[in-house]
């Protein structure tokens, strides 16, 4: 019995440090705050090359996004894909230290109700 109690809280302690480490990963590299946005233009054409030297196509933005309380920041970011972004799709867009990190397309109930009525007007 005694030998099962040890096991378990080895356990314990290995999930609690995976979890712990985990959360950091999250909040440190890839964590950031919420805005949203929505697509509004067909954003700007640029080619770029790779370091092979391989062409890119991509479109880039620079638009206004609004957090769940309504604020507003200015938001550049590119597409990263070969055709333009959906007109009218909605985008959460995650930005740590004035940099987009990342976005998302999000349904428009997804939106939250004080960036919404800011990206209606």
């Amino acid at each position: 019995m005694l030998f099962m109690k040890k096991i378990l809280t080895v356990v314990v302690i290995l999930a609690a440090l995976l979890a712990g480490g985990w959360f950091a990963v999250e909040k440190v590299f890839r964590g950031g705050d919420v805005y949203y946005t929505q697509i509004t233009t067909n954003g700007k054409y640029e080619e770029n090359k790779t370091d092979s030297g391989e062409i890119v196509d991509d479109y880039s933005y620079n638009q206004p996004g609004y957090n769940a309380n309504g604020e507003k920041v200015q938001l550049e970011f590119n597409g990263n894909k070969p055709r333009p972004l959906k007109r009218n799709a909605y985008l959460a867009v995650v930005l740590k230290n004035e940099t987009v990190r990342s976005w998302k397309q999000v349904s428009k109930a997804d939106v939250p109700k004080k960036a919404l009525a800011k990206l209606r007007k």
